[in-house]
């Protein structure tokens, strides 16, 4: 690795990986920096993918730039922290990404070689590249001793995107339904068995019912193809938006939100829907 610049104009990688040694130098580096491991920074990791996921679900390429470093920095300090245990450093993890992104596109890499060229694109039928991959991932989980189509679902997975994960996998295996409609159906099922719930007033059966109702959602935004995870995060900002509206109008009105009454917060609901342009209410 080279001499880190002085001045600066156009850092890259490297000066990344020096800058973090350096953070680590337990002679002057950073005392924060220098009580962290791998399992603390954990909750840190998880902050900066969920800004970068906003940054882009918000069009904002300049904040998405500042995002991705920040998420770049993460694999950065897990690679040094790893190094320092003598494990592996961040050329070990460049070189696996490559290694197994040239494997999983045989089609695209026939010689398993970086250099090596298949045929075009328009000759490979999608379906084909898609059933090639899982076949490739299942021998990774083979050789892993992770024989189950469902072993390597991470459980610190976000509940929606887990269950969705979940559900793709089991359908493998053929514990799916056939069509959209069966879902639909289900989803009626179990509305209805959590109005049953309701009225037994037996806390237990609600929430596994409700849970039931989730998971179905799930099912159902899998079966026209949208990710659950996102299609909540859009109904919360579409939300947000709404509310944070109806306090303003409110507020012009020297009428605090919370002290109004319902049939004025109704018509705070249904004019911020008019002024956000949405036809249906969340």
């Amino acid at each position: 690795m080279r001499s880190p610049k002085v001045s600066d104009d156009n850092y890259d990688i490297d000066d990344l990986r020096y800058l973090m040694r350096r953070l680590r130098d337990p002679a002057d580096g950073c005392p924060w920096d220098l009580k962290q491991n791998a399992q603390t920074i954990v909750s840190f990791t998880i902050e900066e993918v969920y800004e970068l996921v906003d940054a882009l679900e918000q069009g904002d390429d300049q904040a998405a730039r500042d995002e991705l470093g920040d998420v770049l920095f993460q694999v950065i300090f897990y690679a040094q922290l790893a190094e320092e245990r003598g494990q592996y450093n961040f050329d070990d993890v460049v070189h696996g990404i490559v290694a197994k992104l040239i494997r999983r596109h045989p089609h695209v890499f026939p010689e398993g070689t970086l250099v090596s060229r298949g045929v075009s694109v328009k000759q490979t039928p999608e379906r084909d590249i898609k059933d090639r991959w899982e076949e490739i991932k299942q021998q990774e989980r083979n050789l892993r001793q992770q024989t189950h189509a469902l072993d390597d679902v991470p459980v610190s997975l976000p509940a929606l995107s887990r269950a969705q994960k979940l559900q793709k996998r089991a359908s493998r295996l053929g514990m799916d339904w056939t069509n959209l409609n069966e879902v639909v159906e289900a989803l009626k099922n179990e509305t209805q068995e959590f109005e049953e719930a309701l009225e037994l007033r037996v806390p237990d059966a609600i929430a596994a019912e409700l849970g039931d109702i989730l998971f179905t959602c799930v099912n159902l935004a899998r079966k026209l193809d949208f990710d659950a995870e996102q299609l909540l995060r859009q109904s919360n900002s579409k939300f947000e938006a709404r509310v944070r509206l109806c306090a303003e109008l409110a507020n012009d009105q020297n009428t605090p939100l919370e002290k109004a009454s319902e049939q004025y917060r109704d018509a705070l609901w249904r004019e911020a829907k008019r002024r956000l342009g949405s036809q249906s209410r969340s």
